[in-house]
């Protein structure tokens, strides 16, 4: 399903309205991905068709990325860290934040040096320079030469003293003030990072951790649970089961998916591929009935893992409201599996702690897996027992816990099984 929507960059309006907000969002970005990408594939072919016609000019305008390669001729990433001579990430932050502490305090240092020191020339040169003063020294030297003389020598020895003397001690307050406000930006700073260290950036930091480890080990993941699987199915004759259901006889289920169309960035319309299957979204209750009966009933779908009885969250079609209606009577951790009301799948549906989440489950493929997640299951209970140990996304962190059963008097997948 979601590559036929990458392939016809188109979603119908009534699947469109059974995805949650996180589910849009995955399809956005698989959409954009795809858009790139033939954005890249349209201009590679311009460039080539550029170097053909032996037209320079307008290649010269096109962006180039060159990334530096290694010593294996692979792309060179240095980790900061990983080499014994690399500093921690808190000794980087702190030596940082000192650099800062000292310049800003420098510079205010030296604004309140250059204020002392006009204060000082303003007030000494007053002394020296006033015209009475003067006038008085040259009336005392003419009475008296050499005593004036050596007055105004002590006076002016006095004045340099007295001068010296209180830029000394500007000095030294200068420097006090400039080192108390060093210490004072460097706590502000540290401060600020400190608060950064709280419990949700500590919360924040070990989910996009946990996140990372995810993302390298679903690969592997992946891969032990379809050989798992497979071997499973071959030990127990569901192979030929699923086959026979489909009525696909020698062909196994999982049919290989299709491979994206060369298409180049164009203002035409885009022709839909008629030999491609679309998942019907259809409205019709009957339809779907039919589709059930005639597809997922034969493959036990919906059952408990031995296929004795039906699985205790399994439900019929029923609406999202009623869905939620019956979550919210429980705890958070509270899920079920209803048979949409939309189009031919399934959906399942959750129960947070302040709402309920809603995740959409392609089964067109002969397979079952949440759109836009790379796992696929080859029933719905293996589904269901896997996202009961890990969670459905890394961000929610959704956990199956508690299967919402039927309620008393009622069961709502009646006309399923009829």
């Amino acid at each position: 399903m979601l590559q036929q929507i990458l392939t016809d960059m188109f979603i119908s309006p009534e699947l469109l309205a059974e995805l949650n907000e996180e589910q849009k969002q995955v399809l956005f970005l698989k959409m954009r991905e795809e858009q790139v990408r033939r954005w890249k594939e349209r201009e590679a072919q311009l460039e080539k068709k550029v170097a053909t016609q032996k037209t320079p000019k307008k290649a010269a305008h096109m962006k180039h990325v060159q990334w530096l390669a290694g010593l294996d001729s692979d792309v060179w990433v240095w980790i900061m860290g990983d080499h014994p001579n690399d500093k921690s990430y808190e000794q980087i932050c702190d030596e940082i934040i000192a650099q800062r502490a000292a310049l800003q305090a420098q510079k205010e240092a030296e604004e309140l040096r250059a204020k002392k020191e006009a204060e000082l020339v303003k007030r000494f040169s007053f002394v020296l320079m006033d015209p009475e003063l003067q006038l008085k020294k040259e009336e005392e030297q003419r009475q008296e030469v050499e005593k004036q003389e050596q007055a105004k020598a002590e006076q002016e020895e006095e004045l340099k003293k007295r001068e010296a003397e209180e830029r000394m001690r500007a000095e030294e307050e200068v420097r006090r003030l400039e080192e108390k406000r060093k210490q004072e930006i460097y706590m502000d700073m540290k401060g600020v990072k400190e608060e950064r260290d709280d419990h949700h950036w500590q919360a924040s930091l070990r989910k996009s951790k946990a996140a990372d480890l995810r993302r390298q080990s679903i690969a592997k993941q992946t891969r032990e649970d379809h050989r798992r699987r497979s071997v499973k199915a071959l030990e127990q004759g569901r192979v030929a089961a699923v086959a026979k259901a489909f009525d696909i006889n020698d062909k196994p289920p999982l049919l290989p998916k299709p491979k994206p169309r060369n298409l180049t960035m164009t203002s035409d319309p885009l022709i839909r591929n008629k030999g491609v299957q679309r998942t019907m979204s259809t409205s019709s209750r009957d339809h779907i009935i039919r589709w059930f009966q005639e597809t997922q009933l034969p493959v036990r779908a919906g059952f408990e893992k031995d296929k004795s009885r039906i699985a205790p969250w399994f439900h019929g079609i029923i609406s999202l409201q009623e869905a939620e209606d019956q979550l919210t009577e429980g705890l958070p951790g509270y899920f079920l599996v209803r048979v949409s009301e939309r189009i031919l799948g399934y959906v399942l549906s959750y129960r947070c702690i302040d709402a309920c989440k809603h995740f959409l489950i392609d089964a067109s493929e002969g397979c079952y897996m949440l759109l836009g997640h790379p796992i696929r299951f080859s029933s719905l209970v293996e589904l269901v027992e896997y996202h009961e140990v890990e969670p459905i996304t890394t961000s929610g962190g959704e956990q199956l816990r508690h299967p919402c059963g039927q309620r008393p008097g009622a069961v709502d997948y009646a006309e399923l099984f009829g």
